[in-house]
């Protein structure tokens, strides 16, 4: 019996990829668009989470598939575009060219401390390499608004940017649990008067950037 090449069945969902959007494959997969799918890369991203978090390993391995899926299918679809088109070779390759500059500790012998100085590293790598100049550049608007004010807060504490945060929580200690009670009851509140807290907090996390952003203007 032949030993199994590593990576042969990578190679094998990029010719079952091929063959589902080529003609006389699958029509449905031919018709899609990576505005399409973007739902599907939502849910199956939240279905790995759920697994994850139920330590279910099978689940794990079907939904990480899932997940691999998107990144296949998006990559093949990017192969058609009439101007500007790249494949899954192409994503690959930038992905290992970001690995191994943003770790130099591993692949130029890097003398770090310790995991912070690793993090400080690769922050400071990335701006270089993304051009970046406010505290506010490359931050995702589109991502639910509860992470996207948690970015914005660690992104103006990297910068050093002072934000102006009104204080509605008690002393009790932070915790979890208390943390999850606070968050929930807020929400709670918002339901009860009929805001809606997504909408809200995205009003905040804009209200917060253009904070920033003056911020600097005069910095």
């Amino acid at each position: 019996m032949s030993e199994r090449v590593y990576g042969s069945e990578l190679l094998r969902l990029v010719e079952v990829m091929d063959r589902l959007r080529s003609p006389g494959g699958c029509a449905w997969d031919a018709e899609q668009t990576h505005q399409s799918l973007i739902k599907y890369l939502l849910e199956e991203s939240y279905e790995f989470i759920d697994a994850i978090e139920t330590n279910d390993r099978e689940g794990m391995r079907e939904e990480l598939g899932d997940v691999l899926l998107q990144v296949f299918f998006h990559s093949r679809m990017a192969q058609d575009h009439p101007t500007d088109p790249f494949s899954i070779e192409d994503v690959a390759r930038g992905i290992a060219d970001k690995l191994i500059s943003r770790h130099p500790h591993v692949f130029e012998n890097l003398e770090v401390s310790g995991t912070d100085e690793i993090i400080e590293n690769w922050e400071a790598i990335k701006a270089r390499e993304k051009g970046r100049t406010s505290a506010v550049d490359g931050i995702a608007m589109s991502q639910p608004a509860l992470p996207l004010v948690a970015k914005i807060l660690y992104r103006a504490e990297k910068y050093n940017v002072e934000l102006k945060i009104d204080s509605h929580i008690s002393d009790s200690a932070a915790t979890d649990k208390s943390v999850g009670d606070a968050l929930a009851s807020v929400i709670a509140w918002a339901h009860e008067n009929g805001i809606d807290p997504e909408n809200a907090l995205r009003a905040k996390a804009r209200e917060m950037i253009h904070e920033i952003e003056t911020a600097e203007k005069h910095s």
